[in-house]
């Protein structure tokens, strides 16, 4: 659902910024407790990113730096400095280190009943403040200047949906990982975007792409051995976003081929239409000999074009010889009258 958001934004990298940005905050976070607490864990790994992201906020707006280096800056240097932590906590002598790099590439196995509660109480907490500020969500991300205008705190709302942006993505980082986590947040929402133009509808094609990706990559990796469950999910999210990008209706790669081709077919009736016309408005009688003479002489039709002019009862055929009928002719009139006023 919040990923949603982030593809309308135009913050597509955010998701991959703040998942390495929670790298340094899981070491920082084992290294003061000295134990594997999932709970604590993802604490300091929701810290992290939130201080990530505040960094990534005053960077474009403290200096002259577009988003897009801001993002691609506070990635580096946080996603660094948590390898470094790793690293250092791997060369340390506590067994209990063992297993903290699943955070890299996610491990769905190590998820225990408590962990699936939780994902429940933050899902059901983030459904309810998107619910609950849809109006404000809604107006901070189509104008957000005229939300300024009448009186929201657009920096609020703003710094709300980007924390919640955050802690979605703190939640999945056991499941799909550091690398991959961005992929989780956007593929859905990319993919739902094919679809619909309307924001509500997108939200729920997103929450339930995501969804199905979550159930059906966990089902397919656990028909494997040595599977896994992370990547798995992302090459199903994937491949919805696959699917939609060639069958959508709207915008689908093959349905935006198929009008092409219609259009242009309907361009070299028109093109037939429109010559016929010149030709014919020179003669009192468009039947008369000479006329369909003239017009028999032009070849920049096709076998196709001339099949659906007469379908059309455009062009009436005589064996070889086809002429214009009035229909045909007061089409191609009026085709021209409109097309003479688009120049003007």
């Amino acid at each position: 659902m919040l990923g949603s958001f982030a593809v309308l934004r135009k913050q597509s990298l955010l998701g991959d910024a703040i998942s390495h940005a929670a790298l340094p905050g899981i070491a920082i976070a084992f290294l003061i407790t000295g134990a594997k607490d999932s709970n604590t864990l993802l604490i300091g790994a929701l810290i992290s990113g939130l201080l990530g992201t505040f960094w990534i906020r005053g960077i474009i707006s403290k200096t002259h730096l577009k988003s897009d280096t801001a993002l691609g800056l506070i990635l580096s240097l946080f996603f660094g400095f948590g390898m470094l932590l790793l690293t250092f906590i791997q060369k340390q002598p506590n067994a209990n280190q063992a297993g903290l790099d699943k955070y890299l590439f996610g491990q769905a196995a190590t998820l225990v009943e408590s962990d699936v509660w939780l994902m429940v109480i933050v899902t059901a907490l983030c459904l309810f403040v998107l619910l609950l500020f849809w109006k404000e969500f809604k107006i901070l991300l189509f104008d957000k200047d005229y939300a300024k205008t009448i009186g929201f705190n657009t920096k609020t709302i703003d710094i709300l949906i980007t924390s919640f942006i955050v802690l979605a993505i703190v939640l999945g980082l056991q499941t799909v990982g550091v690398v991959l986590m961005s992929a989780m947040l956007l593929a859905p929402a990319a993919a739902a975007r094919q679809w619909t133009n309307s924001l509500s509808v997108m939200v729920l094609l997103a929450a339930l792409f995501g969804a199905f990706s979550g159930v059906f990559g966990t089902a397919i990796s656990a028909t494997q051995n040595n599977l896994s469950t992370g990547p798995v999910i992302v090459i199903v999210a994937s491949i919805f976003v696959i699917v939609s990008f060639i069958f959508s209706p709207n915008r689908g790669l093959l349905f935006r081929q198929i009008r092409f081709i219609k259009n242009r077919r309907d361009l070299e009736l028109h093109k037939t239409l429109s010559f016929m016309f010149h030709i014919a408005k020179t003669h009192e009688d468009i039947s008369h000999p000479h006329a369909i003479k003239i017009l028999n002489n032009f070849q920049g039709f096709t076998k196709g074009t001339l099949k659906k002019l007469v379908d059309k009862n455009y062009v009436v055929l005589n064996g070889n010889m086809w002429s214009l009928t009035n229909l045909g002719f007061q089409t191609a009139a009026n085709l021209y009258n409109q097309q003479s006023k688009n120049d003007e």
